[in-house]
């Protein structure tokens, strides 16, 4: 245990990297639609491309490696589906415009970027009300996403504190593009630059939040000993969260990218998050 303060550390700065992605909000133009709907898209394939090769993928090692191939296998999938079923609950029971899915008429859209004033709430029904919403599901998606990457960050650097700064790195570059992802829609519907940073902001802190859990575990149910958290809770975990970040991507980012798309730039954009993905899990 004498690398606790590294693997703290790691993680703290993976996390971060949220925060960081969402330094973006700062240099665009709020009426940018081609930026909002290339962004969104971009985020999509980031969330589709690691929920499917990387972050399921781990599950079902970690499930297949106690139960079997097979059991393995089926408790893999219930967990996925289980967290698709988990976020859509979420989605139905939290308050929002009559139909929030219904994307946004030209009319509309030609009023986004246009506040009365700049801490003004969005109207229900509005495109801002809508992107507000989006923009915190995204936040809710990516700290549940980030909660479980911090339990295998600080656990990992204790092991081994070499092998904790490579998955650090390697998260740390997955994290920028989900900053972007929960700062530019929450900044298209508020305009305030101070509130898109914030939510995205918190949305990392759940990495160093997920290590402190860690820790907790590690002291109170395993004595400190380094053993780890079972391997069938963080399979169920990687396999849950890959189903939240499959439906937040589908319904809502995709949508909203289509919407305020002028072209292919929604395509480019998934392409383009799904590549940058791909090359990060090569490369590290």
């Amino acid at each position: 245990m004498e690398n606790i303060a590294l693997a703290f550390g790691l993680t703290l700065v993976a996390g971060l990297a949220t925060g960081l992605g969402s330094l973006v909000a700062f240099f665009v133009r709020q009426t940018n639609y081609r930026f909002l709907s290339l962004s969104t898209g971009f985020s999509a394939g980031v969330m589709l491309y690691v929920s499917f090769v990387e972050i399921l993928a781990q599950g079902g090692d970690a499930l297949a490696a106690v139960y079997g191939v097979s059991t393995g296998q089926w408790t893999n999938v219930a967990s996925f589906f289980g967290g698709i079923a988990l976020i859509a609950t979420i989605d139905t029971l939290i308050p929002g415009p009559d139909n929030p899915h219904q994307l946004p008429t030209a009319e509309e859209t030609a009023g986004l970027g246009v506040h009365a004033a700049p801490s003004a709430p969005p109207v229900a029904g509005t495109p801002q009300a809508r992107l507000l919403r989006m923009g915190l599901f995204t936040a809710f998606a990516i700290a549940l996403h980030n909660f479980p990457e911090g339990l295998a960050t600080f656990l990992a650097a204790l092991h081994d504190p070499t092998l904790g700064g490579a998955i650090a790195l390697a998260l740390a570059l997955h994290n920028i593009p989900e900053g972007i992802s929960v700062a530019v829609p929450i900044y298209y519907a508020t305009g305030s630059r101070t509130k898109a940073f914030l939510y995205s902001f918190l949305s990392g802190l759940a990495e160093p939040i997920g290590a402190g859990i860690a820790f907790l575990g590690l002291r109170l149910a395993f004595s400190g000993t380094g053993a780890g958290f079972p391997p069938p809770v963080m399979g169920i975990l990687f396999a849950g969260v890959a189903g939240i970040m499959v439906y937040v991507s589908l319904d809502e980012l995709l949508p909203t990218s289509r919407a305020y798309g002028r072209g292919h730039e929604s395509v480019i954009g998934l392409v383009g998050g799904m590549a940058t993905m791909a090359l990060t899990l090569i490369l590290l």
